[in-house]
């Protein structure tokens, strides 16, 4: 599946080691040497490249920038909150600290410009400089004039450089309204299941054949790989599962060959691995913490139940299930006995359940879109009911919908004893 990466341009030996670190993506690094050209000719003023997460788009920039040592900056743009530190950071990375010095407080477009174009008439350039934006769907939010600027700023500081876009989303919904001129396109594609099995098999444990880590690998795609096209998740779970799929070897029950053993032996554990997909907020720690403590958890919840609410989908119910029963007084001291339970479940606002969230979870946890978004997904499965008018938007308020019996197993999956802060008891 290897091949080698061929340019008339560029040293062949470098571009050897450049294809040894880019399996399965020599074609996508092939395509993007000839959009660049050779080094001293002018390249295209700016590159689009795009694809889903995880499929080898920046790998395969910065290892073309660094094996073919081209002169580059890597700028991320969540590190880079202003436009200051971009700025900052391409003036130092070509022309040096004293560069970056000339920038005023807080610089403007054009500010940058007239000092880049100062510098290359000290340093002109004896081939393409790269300008490499990672995560540029953010470049929307900045400044109105930022993108168009960057996307022809060879023409505006005259000088043979190119800028590099490396995001997650297609061009048309990425192209301003205003209009802009259009950068050339390259698309990455997923991995496909071959090139995931030749990528994750090429990084065998050494104390094992490679045939027995293959077909480890061939199992584990043959459980996620219909919901998982992750390549970093899949190298996550391979690396969380794979003692549990030795233990029958390390015991002397199966041997290597024995595949069909091993499979039965490991296809519960990861079909039960499979609420952790996506979910980084799970850590190996405690992921190995809920399997110890798996036996008798699922007793009152159905194993449908349990293998799809994700892990922090639990604690969610868990939370609103409290901000449901637990007048809002009492969020900070317990207990007066009412029975509020005979009352039913009353309305809570999204900021209370997220307070509470927060608060009964054992680890910090950012809120992100993936914590929103399971709370869409409760709703959605009729666990939550969202009780507020359609217009509320910056508050939205849900009740809980599930009984008593059922918050108490789902809360003894996660090791929570619920019981302790509710009100009535």
């Amino acid at each position: 599946m290897a091949g080698v990466l061929e340019h008339p341009g560029y040293d062949g030996e470098k571009l050897r080691r450049a294809s040894k670190q880019l399996p399965c993506r020599e074609v996508q690094a092939g395509m993007l040497l000839s959009l660049m050209g050779e080094p001293q000719q002018f390249c295209y003023p700016s590159l689009f490249i795009y694809g889903h997460r995880a499929s080898g788009k920046s790998h395969v920039v910065n290892v073309l920038m660094k094996e073919l040592e081209l002169p580059h900056v890597t700028v991320s743009c969540v590190e880079c909150v202003s436009v200051a530190l971009l700025f900052e950071q391409v003036l130092v990375s070509f022309f040096g600290c004293d560069a970056a010095s000339l920038l005023p407080r807080s610089p403007s477009l054009s500010d940058f410009v007239r000092i880049y174009k100062q510098q290359t008439s000290k340093f002109p350039s004896q081939q393409t400089r790269y300008i490499v934006m990672e995560q540029a769907e953010l470049l929307r939010d900045a400044n109105v004039n930022l993108l168009p600027a960057l996307l022809r700023l060879q023409e505006l500081v005259e000088d043979n450089v190119s800028v590099i876009l490396l995001s997650e989303i297609v061009w048309d919904k990425f192209r301003p309204n205003s209009g802009c001129f259009e950068p050339l396109l390259l698309h990455f594609p997923d991995y496909s299941k071959a090139e995931l099995l030749h990528i994750l098999s090429a990084h065998r444990h050494p104390s094992h054949s490679a045939e027995f880590y293959s077909s480890y690998i061939n199992i584990l795609l043959g459980v996620f790989y219909t919901v998982c096209r992750d390549l970093r998740e899949l190298q996550h779970l391979a690396a969380l599962n794979f003692s549990k799929f030795c233990e029958p070897v390390a015991a002397g029950k199966v041997k290597e060959t024995e595949t069909h053993k091993l499979w039965k032996n490991i296809e519960p554990h990861l079909k039960k691995a499979m609420q952790t997909v996506y979910l980084r907020e799970v850590s190996s720690l405690q992921w190995e913490q809920m399997d110890e403590h798996e036996t008798g958890a699922l007793r009152g919840l159905s194993a449908h139940t349990h293998v799809e609410l994700p892990y922090y989908s639990k604690f969610l119910l868990i939370a609103a299930y409290l901000a449901s029963y637990n007048p809002a007084r009492t969020d900070k001291r317990f207990f007066v006995k009412t029975s509020n339970h005979l009352l039913g479940p009353k309305p809570f606002p999204l900021d209370r359940l997220l307070a509470i969230f927060y608060s009964v979870v054992d680890s910090r946890v950012a809120p992100t879109a993936s914590i929103f978004s399971q709370i869409s997904s409760l709703v959605t499965l009729q666990l939550l009911t969202l009780v507020s008018h359609d217009d509320q938007l910056d508050s939205p308020k849900y009740k809980c919908a599930v009984s008593l019996d059922f918050i108490s197993a789902i809360s003894r999956t996660v090791n929570f004893d619920i019981v302790k802060y509710l009100y009535d008891f």
